[in-house]
Protein backbone atom coordinates (compact mmCIF):
# COMPACT_ATOMS: atom_id res chain seq x y z
CA UNK A 1 0.00 0.00 0.00
CA UNK A 2 1.74 3.40 -1.00
CA UNK A 3 2.40 5.93 1.68
CA UNK A 4 -0.41 8.26 0.38
CA UNK A 5 -3.56 5.95 0.83
CA UNK A 6 -2.37 4.61 4.28
CA UNK A 7 -5.41 5.12 6.34
CA UNK A 8 -5.13 5.10 10.34
CA UNK A 9 -7.47 1.80 10.11
CA UNK A 10 -4.33 0.04 8.17
CA UNK A 11 -1.46 1.33 10.92
CA UNK A 12 -4.48 0.13 13.49
CA UNK A 13 -4.37 -2.92 12.52
CA UNK A 14 -0.39 -3.34 11.47
CA UNK A 15 0.12 -2.76 15.08
CA UNK A 16 -1.88 -4.88 16.78
CA UNK A 17 -0.73 -7.78 14.39
CA UNK A 18 3.04 -6.39 15.51
CA UNK A 19 2.68 -6.69 19.32
CA UNK A 20 0.44 -10.10 18.89
CA UNK A 21 3.86 -11.22 17.14
CA UNK A 22 6.18 -10.00 19.44
CA UNK A 23 4.05 -11.56 22.53
CA UNK A 24 3.89 -14.80 20.88
CA UNK A 25 7.70 -14.48 20.40
CA UNK A 26 8.51 -13.48 24.11
CA UNK A 27 6.74 -16.35 25.45
CA UNK A 28 8.35 -18.98 22.84
CA UNK A 29 11.92 -17.05 24.27
CA UNK A 30 10.42 -17.71 27.88
CA UNK A 31 9.27 -21.26 27.69
CA UNK A 32 12.70 -21.78 25.71
CA UNK A 33 14.57 -20.16 28.66
CA UNK A 34 12.95 -22.80 31.06
CA UNK A 35 13.21 -25.81 29.54
CA UNK A 36 10.51 -26.35 27.37
CA UNK A 37 8.77 -28.73 29.81
CA UNK A 38 6.68 -29.00 32.95
CA UNK A 39 9.40 -29.04 35.78
CA UNK A 40 7.39 -31.29 37.77
CA UNK A 41 5.76 -33.90 35.30
CA UNK A 42 7.95 -33.17 31.86
CA UNK A 43 4.96 -32.63 29.93
CA UNK A 44 6.05 -30.57 26.38
CA UNK A 45 3.45 -31.27 24.16
CA UNK A 46 1.25 -28.24 23.71
CA UNK A 47 3.56 -25.22 24.14
CA UNK A 48 -0.13 -23.45 24.75
CA UNK A 49 -0.70 -26.15 27.87
CA UNK A 50 2.82 -25.14 29.85
CA UNK A 51 2.09 -21.71 32.26
CA UNK A 52 4.56 -19.91 34.25
CA UNK A 53 4.18 -20.21 38.37
CA UNK A 54 6.08 -17.79 40.69
CA UNK A 55 7.46 -19.71 43.20
CA UNK A 56 7.24 -16.73 45.70
CA UNK A 57 4.17 -14.64 45.47
CA UNK A 58 5.57 -11.90 47.12
CA UNK A 59 8.47 -11.27 44.84
CA UNK A 60 6.47 -11.19 42.04
CA UNK A 61 6.87 -7.40 40.15
CA UNK A 62 4.51 -8.53 37.71
CA UNK A 63 2.07 -11.65 35.73
CA UNK A 64 4.12 -12.66 33.25
CA UNK A 65 1.22 -13.96 30.80
CA UNK A 66 -0.82 -10.73 31.79
CA UNK A 67 1.61 -7.49 31.23
CA UNK A 68 4.75 -9.24 30.38
CA UNK A 69 5.03 -9.82 27.03
CA UNK A 70 5.02 -6.13 26.44
CA UNK A 71 8.15 -5.59 28.40
CA UNK A 72 11.40 -5.80 27.96
CA UNK A 73 13.29 -9.67 27.38
CA UNK A 74 15.40 -8.07 30.18
CA UNK A 75 12.66 -7.47 32.37
CA UNK A 76 10.77 -10.65 30.93
CA UNK A 77 14.06 -12.81 31.98
CA UNK A 78 14.26 -11.29 35.74
CA UNK A 79 10.72 -12.16 36.02
CA UNK A 80 11.43 -15.87 35.12
CA UNK A 81 13.85 -16.52 37.24
CA UNK A 82 11.38 -16.61 40.05
CA UNK A 83 9.69 -18.81 38.51
CA UNK A 84 8.79 -22.40 37.23
CA UNK A 85 7.55 -23.65 34.13
CA UNK A 86 3.99 -25.92 34.93
CA UNK A 87 1.87 -27.46 32.67
CA UNK A 88 -1.83 -26.45 33.37
CA UNK A 89 -2.42 -29.39 35.38
CA UNK A 90 0.46 -29.37 37.33
CA UNK A 91 -0.02 -25.67 37.89
CA UNK A 92 -3.33 -26.18 39.02
CA UNK A 93 -2.44 -29.30 41.61
CA UNK A 94 0.09 -26.74 42.97
CA UNK A 95 -2.51 -24.20 43.68
CA UNK A 96 -4.20 -26.86 45.50
CA UNK A 97 -1.38 -27.87 47.53
CA UNK A 98 -1.56 -31.72 45.95
CA UNK A 99 1.74 -31.23 43.87
CA UNK A 100 4.97 -30.29 44.89
CA UNK A 101 8.50 -29.26 42.72
CA UNK A 102 10.79 -31.40 42.12
CA UNK A 103 14.16 -29.96 44.19
CA UNK A 104 15.94 -29.24 40.85
CA UNK A 105 13.81 -26.83 39.48
CA UNK A 106 14.68 -25.16 36.12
Amino acid sequence: MSKDKRKYSDRAEYLKNAVARRRKNIRQQAIDYKGKKCAICGYNKCLQALEFHHIENSNKDFGISAKGYTKSWDSVKRELDKCVLLCANCHREVHEGLAAFPSNRN
